[in-house]
């Protein structure tokens, strides 16, 4: 077997800089444990803690290794409001109440406390780490809020402003809170406090038996201003060119609109695109209206169907200009409880695509315009909870209900037709219980009564509760899904790489029309921290089916699996990607594809997410 290669990755030195800073006891990003921890989950947490301590204490090489890197002494910061439903009761009384006031406190990355503002930095390096970011102005903060001074608090502004301050890429965390000493009975003041991240960051990889590798650089928050830039470089690549590159470049909340614009430039083998594109969502419950506007230039390689005889996979050349714009309008239901705003929307949107192609590898690609309208409902609201996906940082839980209806019409060069498509989503979470989403979704073109590029769309997923044993945390994950096509042209293909379906396989040739996916990851968060990123272990199995032809079931064929181990490092108060090493066995792989058995890969993203209950555009069901 072909020897793996090991790929670590590299760090700017400012930011390595930080990392020394957690490791002196800077990062305070886990909850303190209850006083009422039982004495076995203690004595369990001793005895593990204890253990690595008496290693580390040995003068050999591994013990010094361990001394240097793990920091067993960390003080961890309590938060408040967990498990709870972000809309507070005690909040109620204050709706439609005049803002007299609004004090915003901004902290800087290091050595402060976001729920003790009294505390600053005390060593030099928390102030030379905070010397070296530009602190985000208070006028940004301003400008995310959903309430303004001298006007009355709308129901869930309070709320839904610290749940968009919080989610905010360069924030760590928020708070909200309305001065019960100063609050009269028409009017209130409010105090909002935010914590920084440590905007400047990026990651790498680098492959030593090949020389292949990555470079990328990201500035989330430009002089304190919101402005995000990432950058992009690969190099000693095996494709027909050896360097790919891409660029972008994000303002969010451009004034008080809430309007963004992205600007993207990709110069890929097998893609290229450039685009930019004004957008606002429904950001928060109470949004009325939403939409977007843009252009995009792209030429890319599709994959075409391959025979049992290939050895290598064949491309063809797709390039096309596209101009793009939709609106949608949010319709709330009455309440007249002024305590309570209802959560229930219909939405109604519509959008307008239109497609020019210069270059097309068959005669399935056609000039058209495509015209969509719809109408949803959706029900939404969030939780707060930590150890989802984050690493002791408060996250945001979305629940509710997505029900939507799409019709359109295509106008094109060669042929007219129509399309249709539904589809309906939920979410549950409860401390107890854990968080369960399930969605199903049925889209299709119709022409000359003759259902066409059909897809069917189901999925569930499933977390579990949080179980904790001392300061040791650990969370099961469970993900299912499904992609049928329906009468898919010939080079419309699936594939299960990677989120696709079999984490850390890639292949060109193995490739279908109908896709199953089941996913397991047990994640164990430890109380350690190795150069002050804290640390987490996982275990996974992954299984996908995949059938070409539009009548195959993909349970005639073998599975692709794969099994591994890996663990996973991240620092909350820095920019960087998670850093991710795992170890993966592949039982089954494609004859005519030069692929191992075994594989130490790194990666920067995640196998799971949560799902919106958010109305996006109007759009074709997806299928990749």
């Amino acid at each position: 077997m072909p020897h793996s290669p090991f790929t670590f990755r590299c760090l700017p030195l400012a930011c390595l800089l930080c990392m020394l800073l957690l490791n002196i006891g800077v990062c305070q990003a886990q909850v303190q444990d209850s006083t009422q921890t039982d004495s076995t989950k203690q004595n369990f947490n001793t005895r593990v803690i204890e253990n690595l301590k008496e290693l580390s204490k040995r003068k050999t090489i591994m013990g010094k290794l361990m001394k240097a890197l793990l920091d067993f002494d960390r003080a961890d910061e309590e938060v408040y409001g967990l498990d709870a439903e972000l809309i507070r009761k005690e909040y109620e009384k204050h709706n439609y109440k005049i803002v007299r006031r609004i004090d915003i406190l901004t902290l800087d990355v290091f050595g402060y406390s976001i729920n003790d503002t009294s505390k600053v930095p005390d060593t030099f390096l928390e102030k030379a780490g905070n010397s070296l970011h530009v602190k985000t102005g208070r006028g940004l903060i301003r400008n995310k809020l959903l309430f303004e001074k001298m006007k009355p608090l709308e129901p869930l502004a309070l709320v839904e402003s610290e749940r968009l301050l919080r989610q905010t890429k360069y924030l760590l965390d928020a708070r909200i809170i309305v001065n019960e000493e100063t609050t009269t009975n028409d009017s209130v003041d409010v105090f909002v406090v935010t914590k920084d991240i440590f905007s400047l960051g990026g990651s790498g990889s680098y492959s030593p038996s090949s020389g292949r590798g990555r470079v990328t650089l990201r500035e989330l928050n430009f002089l304190g201003q919101g402005h995000q830039i990432e950058g992009s470089y690969k190099f000693n690549m095996d494709r027909p060119r050896p360097w790919e590159a891409a660029a972008y470049y994000t303002v969010e909340n451009i004034g008080k609109t809430y309007v963004s614009a992205d600007l993207a430039y990709v110069d890929e083998n097998y893609y290229k695109e450039k685009s930019l594109f004004l957008r606002r969502d429904f950001f928060s419950l109470n949004t009325k209206y939403a939409g977007a506007v843009g252009a995009s230039w792209i030429d890319e390689r599709i994959l075409l169907p391959s025979t049992p005889e290939d050895t290598a996979a064949r491309f063809g050349n797709v390039s096309y200009t596209r101009q793009d714009a939709w609106l949608g309008r949010a319709l709330k239901f009455k309440s007249y409880n002024l305590g309570y705003d209802s959560r229930g929307r219909v939405i109604l949107g519509a959008r307008v695509i239109n497609t020019n192609y210069t270059t097309t590898p068959t005669g399935n690609f056609q000039d058209n315009t495509l015209m969509l309208g719809s109408v949803g409902y959706s029900i939404r609201k969030y939780y707060k909870d930590r150890f989802i996906f984050g690493f002791g940082r408060t996250e945001d839980i979305p629940v509710g209900t997505l029900f939507t209806v799409t019709g359109g019409y295509q106008d094109g060069s060669i042929w007219d037709r129509k399309y249709f498509s539904t589809s309906l989503s939920f979410a549950k979470y409860g401390t107890n219980f854990g968080y369960l989403y399930g969605k199903a979704g049925y889209g299709s073109y119709i022409r000359d009564d003759r259902w066409e590029q059909g897809v069917l769309d189901v999925e569930t997923m499933y977390i579990t509760k949080l179980s904790e044993r001392g300061n040791w945390k650990l969370r099961h994950y469970l993900l299912g899904r499904g992609t049928i096509g329906i009468d898919r042209h010939p080079e419309e293909l699936l594939s299960i790489n990677d989120d696709s379906g079999v984490r850390g396989f890639r292949s060109d040739l193995v490739r279908g029309t109908r896709r199953i996916t089941f996913n397991y990851e047990a994640n164990l968060y430890t109380p350690l921290s190795l150069l002050g990123f804290r640390l987490a272990t996982f275990v996974f199995a992954d299984v996908a089916w995949l059938s070409t032809g539009n009548q195959s079931s993909p349970f005639k064929e073998s599975p692709y699996r794969s099994y591994g181990v890996g663990f996973r490092l991240r620092n909350e108060f820095l920019s960087f990607s998670t850093i991710q090493i795992t170890l993966s066995y592949y039982p089954k792989l494609p004859p005519n594809d030069n692929l191992r058995d075994f594989r130490i890969y790194e990666s920067s993203a995640t196998h799971y997410d949560l799902r919106d209950f958010q109305f996006n555009r109007p759009g074709v069901a997806d299928f990749y």
